[in-house]
């Protein structure tokens, strides 16, 4: 048994983002400008059904050491991951 992360209260600065709702065609554009919309210390938890490393690699590239990467769960099935924006 596992708890998904994704499905709890958020502070104000934590904000959830379900990859898995969105049509896989508009998906990286979608989180890019979800993660341009943050300001310095807000955060935005990703939930996805897959691990992403193409995407991770991408925002690595886009981003540099501006959005930090945090694992909160690493299963098969259930991926969440929190992007934070730094100050």
């Amino acid at each position: 048994m596992h708890i998904h992360v994704c499905n709890h209260t958020t502070p104000e600065a934590l904000y959830p983002f379900d990859a898995r709702g969105i049509a896989k065609r508009f998906r990286h554009a979608a989180i890019f400008g979800a993660l341009d919309a943050l300001q310095p210390g807000e955060t935005m938890r990703f939930c996805n059904d897959h691990d992403p490393l193409p995407l991770l690699a991408q925002l690595q590239q886009r981003y540099g050491e501006r959005v930090s990467i945090t694992y909160q769960q690493r299963e098969p099935g259930a991926i969440v991951i929190d992007f934070t924006v730094q100050n």
